[in-house]
This record gives structure tokens, C-alpha cells and sequence, in this order.
């Protein structure tokens, strides 16, 4: 989880000072005409700029969430939720790096994004890792795999207990 996680940050960083140095001058180029384009932008908020005035929030969510993440990493026993929960790690530790070191200030950084989704919403490598790893989590939940591997087909309560008496 912790490599995959790395891999996701060190690739979106690496992104974000490319397009800084390629795109600062507002140059916009088009990858796929009409649908991907490359154009920089500083973002104070969340997905669509929401909450623009609370980008602190937006950094102790991102804290709380690799804090989580490392927390439950620690259980992991499935290729799936190591994976699904290593792209996530990562997405989130890149946001949380821009949030404390990027310019306005401390805590209070703007996410590079670069990607222009046909003139939807703009994003960056990140946040690819981030819908992705979420898309998989609710998967994984939906199909009841644990992050021990296995099936979750809930707890009887008759066995929970430790009890060995039969139900009358």
C-alpha cells in the first residue's frame, strides 16, 4: 500500500511542477480536441472550487484522512483493498502536501490542477487516483470483500459471544 501510495504521489507531484513550468505563462493545450485539455489553475477549494473560503478545513479532512487510511493499512490482507486504499493514500497525501507548502500559506495552499475535462472541471493526477480508489472502495463494500481478503458475511450472533449453547 505504502509503494503504490508513494508512486501516486511522487507521479502527481512531478506533474504539477511540469505544468507549472509548461503552463504558467496561461498557455492552454489541447490533448483531445473538445474533450481534454491542458490549462493551469490554482485551486483554494474542494471538486468544483466548492468551499473556496475553507481551505483550511479542506486540510485537516486531507490529515484525517491519511491518518485513517495509515491507520486501517495496517489490517490490509487483500490485493484489492491494498491497492484500492494505496491509490487513495496517495491522492490524499498530494492534496495534503500542496495544502501546507503551497502558496498562499501554510495550511492554507491551493491544489495545482491542469487537466480540463472539456471545459467540466479541471483536476490533475491526484484526483484520477482519488476517483478511481473511491469507484473500488464502493465496489469492494458493495461486494462484501474485507480488508482481510474474504467474503464479509456478517457475524451470528449466537457465535460472537464465544457461547457453544444452540438456539432453542
Amino acid at each position: 500500500m505504502l509503494v503504490l501510495a508513494v508512486m501516486v504521489l511522487l507521479a502527481d507531484q512531478a506533474s504539477k511542477v511540469w505544468a507549472i513550468s509548461a503552463l504558467a505563462d496561461g498557455e492552454r493545450v489541447s490533448v483531445i480536441p473538445g474533450v481534454i485539455q491542458l490549462r493551469l489553475l490554482f485551486n483554494p477549494g474542494a471538486a468544483f472550487s466548492i468551499g473556496e473560503g475553507a481551505t483550511w478545513v479542506f486540510t485537516l479532512v486531507a490529515v484525517a484522512v491519511v491518518a485513517g487510511i495509515a491507520h486501517v493499512g495496517r489490517r490490509l490482507r487483500s490485493t484489492a483493498w491494498t491497492v484500492a486504499l494505496g491509490a487513495l493514500l496517495g491522492g490524499a497525501a498530494s492534496h495534503l502536501l500542496d495544502r501546507l507548502f503551497r502558496p498562499p500559506g501554510f495550511a492554507r495552499g491551493h491544489v495545482v490542477d491542469f487537466i480540463d475535462y472539456g471545459g467540466l472541471f479541471v483536476g490533475n493526477l491526484a484526483d484520477i487516483a482519488l476517483v478511481g480508489s473511491c469507484a473500488s472502495v464502493m465496489l469492494l463494500s458493495a461486494r462484501g470483500i474485507s480488508l482481510g481478503g474474504t467474503p464479509d458475511r456478517g457475524v451470528d450472533a449466537s457465535t460472537s459471544s464465544g457461547s457453544t449453547a444452540t438456539r432453542a
